[in-house]
């Protein structure tokens, strides 16, 4: 079964409350998203393999380390996703970038896809799905089963705020998955919103209704 990793990094919980403030304006919203989604990143990369080098310091020959080859992906899902990926690609500048659009049915609250784009070589890489909110599960397993359609063999699942429905979903689906998120709420309401939660994410980023 794929880990809930909780981030509870003083730092995390203290922008997630500012995110979590009805009064928190588009501009500063989006920059805690960014913000936050840096320091769970942190946290997602923290098993990345390392090799041992050898070169020369201003001082003497020193053997250190450093990030073995391994490539990665980042895969927002549309729209709110694109909110985090100034964060993490400043931690791995060198990673790719893919995009999975997914929107909820108001009628069925399931995600229907309607663009992706990806990496060529993205089977290649290991790829991390970002996304502010994990309500219900479905837009994370359609993402997740997109990457592996192509190929993808390692798939971790990142964002801000999850539910337990949201992480029992991805974790029944796709249990090889591993979820980062920097808090659980308490679960959904009937509009399948995530309780407290921080309301519509992609709409308090971008100004809209």
């Amino acid at each position: 079964m794929g880990a809930l990793h909780i981030i509870d990094h003083p730092l995390v919980q203290h922008k997630i409350s500012l995110m979590r403030d009805k009064n928190t304006g588009s501009k500063e919203f989006r920059e805690l998203v960014s913000e936050t989604a840096m320091f769970i990143c942190y946290e997602a990369t923290r098993d990345l393999p390392l090799k041992e080098i050898e070169l020369e310091t201003p001082v003497a020959v020193a053997k250190t380390k450093i990030i073995s080859g391994r490539k990665l992906a980042f895969v927002p899902i549309l729209r709110a996703g694109l909110g985090m990926i100034e964060g993490v690609t400043a931690l791995v500048p060198a990673a790719k970038i893919g995009h999975i659009g997914l929107f909820r049915d108001p009628e069925t609250h399931q995600a229907v896809k309607y663009y992706a784009k990806l990496p060529d070589d993205v089977a290649e890489r290991d790829c991390i799905i970002i996304d502010p909110m994990l309500a219900t599960g479905y837009s994370a397993c359609v993402a997740i089963d997109e990457l592996k359609k192509l190929g993808v063999k390692h798939i971790k699942f990142m964002c801000i705020i999850c539910s337990p429905e949201g992480v029992g979903a991805v974790q029944n689906a796709h249990p090889d998955v591993e979820i980062y998120a920097g808090a659980e709420d308490k679960g959904l309401n009937e509009d399948k919103f995530i309780v407290p939660g921080i309301g519509d994410a992609g709409d308090r980023m971008f100004g809209t209704k």
